[in-house]
């Protein structure tokens, strides 16, 4: 199968990135919710040159290139440097076009509806005197001894830049300089005498508010207005100057590779995982740049000087019509205006849960439950589920596996204590967490001074997997009880993905689970034979590549053969192919991919039956979700799997994952239903086409209007009404 077969996974990325952008462009979302879409674009950027960029230029380096197309943690192979510069520029051509509508956005739309709403963005011209003499006294007092302006010339060599800082290009003219008597023979030739023309930078620091509101005091009935921080240190730069002539000034931005391996011993493992991972944290520091982002208005010398001491190519180098960082816009997200953010939702509690002077146990013991954030509790479902493990007596152990969960998470004094009442406490906190590994190095170290058993999972593999067991007494019979989920273990994210989680009591899916946990307990080496459970790495692919290659078996014998799969990324080219071979046998197949999507759909004589949607909007879309109709003629009746994999390499062979059956008629449907909508929903879904572009739906009528996800929360007030829908 060749290459032409597959999208680009960053070029795809950059599209799902381009949809997010469309948020904020469209005007049907509340104002406030477009300037936070505005937000997670550009972080979202930021996290692609850190990772994805850092790790094509890791590979240009180091050549890491595999004759399969793919390296074996999923990214692109780099033959030569050649291949990594055409890469570069492929990313360089499809971003140029959105960082245009970026701006666009912010110009013509956002910014004006703004200064509609009150609220105003203003230049230093703008102000009145009385405004421009606050914020000089403001400078005085509390950023003049703040601020560190450093030239570079023969006694001050380049400076260290930190990742994500903006800082200001300063070019000085020192007209009363005096040449040094002597210059010594170590200085670099190009500073072989004292110049007249320096130039300097100034970090804008990130302890204070990049944006300054004027009028803290004022009303927000009567407008609201704000200057940036680097405006006013701009304004100001001949107090950290005095005696210069300022001939220009313009604001810069780096961004620093990410993609930063792990330290190894002689046999290739890494030998105290907790200190490699401070270590890489302190290497990310100083890793190379990868993104030079500067303003319009730029002193020539001084980019060519940040291109040559940084190693940058052209096309790492990105001029900005605007701000730099529109990842600082919080201040005006957190004004107070919630008529222009989307309606308040209060998450339901599911019913079986809402009486809460019985044992959530016992409730389990009855039955299968289903949950699903954020439209229903966090608190109240999976936050229950280990506060009242920790208080209740029967209970002998609680084991976890943490992810991503935070130094502030509810779960942290849960499972401490939890350890000082005596109960045994397993902890997995999994440090290669990217982006999280300082906060849960932070965790762990809590848990282990508290007594928590801590674990950093298996060398070699990331564990991904999002569960919590729970072991109890009762009368005499040891039962255990099971939470697992498709998000992580964190309160704060709980209210903004949508995440499904599944409690049981099933004893073969108790029993995979305490035989998943001494897997990752003794360092792989324990039993790897599941029932019910589907584990990665150990049999996680082989599995799905067995349901897809009996849905094929089915379709060609003319019996019902249907796959629905929802996920947030598919790359993997050996289950793109069997997709691929089951579309051609007549599998209808249904893919809900939100982020990118390798995989070509409608193509004739490869994939006529395959759609790809994706689903952008109010929530992230987080949830994996599996379906496969196994040749029964009632749907209800097929395989139905929900877990923490997508179909990415990296998922498949190098995490560890857990899926879990979904059996309960009841709950079948509920998830089905929720596919449904998902799939034929006018408002918020975009379709790929085989060529590679996404296209939003358009709403046929006026009950179109409204979304998957305002669908979805109306649904639940419903049923948190006592009705059916």
């Amino acid at each position: 199968m060749t290459s032409d077969q597959f999208f680009d996974r960053e070029l795809s990325w950059l599209q799902f990135n381009a949809r997010v952008l469309h948020e904020a462009m469209d005007s049907r979302n509340p104002l406030l919710e477009r300037v936070r879409f505005l937000q997670i674009f550009t972080m979202n950027l930021d996290e692609f040159f850190m990772k994805r960029v850092g790790g094509i230029k890791n590979q240009e380096v180091f050549r890491k290139a595999a004759s399969s197309g793919s390296n074996e943690k999923g990214g692109i192979a780099v033959k030569d440097h050649s291949a990594s510069r055409e890469i570069m520029g492929e990313i360089r051509k499809t971003l140029l076009p959105i960082l245009n509508l970026r701006a666009e956005c912010w110009t013509q739309e956002i910014s004006p509806a703004l200064e509609k709403e009150g609220i105003l963005l203003l230049g230093w011209s703008d102000l009145d005197l009385s405004e421009q003499e606050r914020l000089e006294a403001y400078f005085d007092q509390n950023l003049f001894g703040a601020l560190t302006p450093l030239t570079v010339d023969p006694g001050h060599p380049f400076p260290f830049i930190s990742n994500l800082s903006t800082s200001l290009g300063v070019s000085l003219r020192n007209t009363g300089a005096r040449q040094p008597k002597k210059i010594p023979t170590n200085i670099p030739k190009r500073f072989n005498e004292q110049p007249k023309d320096l130039i300097a930078r100034v970090k804008i620091p990130t302890n204070y508010p990049a944006w300054i509101r004027l009028d803290p005091e004022a009303s927000l009935e009567n407008g609201v207005k704000f200057i940036s921080l680097s405006d006013v240190i701009n304004q100001f730069l001949d107090r950290l100057f005095p005696g210069m002539e300022i001939s220009g000034s313009f604001s810069f931005r780096l961004t620093r590779n990410a993609d930063v391996e792990l330290g190894q011993d002689e046999e290739g493992e890494m030998e105290d995982l907790l200190e490699t991972v401070t270590e890489q944290l302190r290497a990310r520091r100083f890793a190379s740049v990868v993104r030079l982002e500067h303003s319009s208005t730029l002193n020539s010398s001084f980019i060519g000087l940040l291109k040559g001491e940084l190693a940058l190519y052209d096309e790492d180098v990105y001029e900005q019509s605007l701000g730099l960082d529109f990842s600082v816009l919080k201040p005006i997200w957190d004004l107070g205006l919630n008529k222009l953010k989307y309606k308040k939702w209060r998450p339901v509690i599911p019913e079986p849960l809402k009486d809460e002077k019985k044992s959530i146990f016992s409730i389990i013991q009855e039955q299968d439950l289903l949950v699903h954030h954020p439209y229903e509790s966090f608190p109240h479902t999976v936050e229950r589920f280990v506060a009242s493990a920790v208080h209740d007596p029967q209970v002998l152990a609680i084991k976890m596996v943490l992810y991503r969960t935070g130094v502030d998470s509810p779960f942290i004094p849960h499972l401490i204590r939890a350890a000082e009442l005596g109960k045994q406490v397993v902890c997995l906190v999994e440090l290669k967490a990217r982006f999280d590994e300082e906060s849960n190095i932070q965790v762990a170290r809590m848990l282990e001074r508290a007594g928590v058993h801590v674990l950093y999972g298996i060398v070699g593999l990331k564990t991904h997997c999002k569960v919590t067991l729970v072991v109890r007494q009762e009368d005499g019979i040891v039962r255990s009880y099971v939470h697992l989920g498709t998000g992580n273990y964190n309160a704060n994210t709980a209210q903004i993905y949508t995440d499904l989680g599944l409690f049981t009591a099933d004893p073969v899916i108790t029993r995979d689970t305490i035989k998943l946990f001494h897997y990752l307990t003794g360092g792989g080496s324990a039993t790897t034979e599941f029932e019910k459970l589907v584990v990665g790495p150990i049999h996680l692919k082989n599995r799905f590549l067995e349901l897809i290659r009996f849905e094929k078996a089915q379709a060609k014998v003319g019996q019902p053969a249907k796959i629905i799969a929802k996920m947030n990324s598919l790359e993997d080219q050996e289950m793109i192919r069997e997709l691929y071979s089951a579309s051609q046998a007549g599998v209808k197949i249904e893919l809900i991919v939100r982020g990118f999507c390798s995989l070509k759909p409608k193509v004739p004589g490869l994939s006529e039956n395959i759609t790809v949607t994706s689903v952008v909007g109010r929530f992230l879309e987080h949830s994996r979700i599996f379906y496969f109709q196994n040749g029964k003629p009632e749907p209800i009746d097929g395989v139905l799997l929900i877990g923490s994999a997508d179909w990415m390499p990296r998922n498949l062979n190098w995490r560890v994952e857990a899926l879990a059956p979904i059996e309960s008629p009841v709950l079948k449907l509920k998830i089905l239903e929720l596919l449904r909508i998902l799939h034929t929903d006018q408002r918020q879904v975009w379709d790929l086409n085989s060529e590679g572009q996404y296209l939003q739906r358009k709403p046929r009528s006026g009950g179109d209007q409204e979304g998957v996800h305002d669908r979805v929360l109306k649904m639940f007030q419903t049923l948190d009404a006592g009705l059916n829908f």
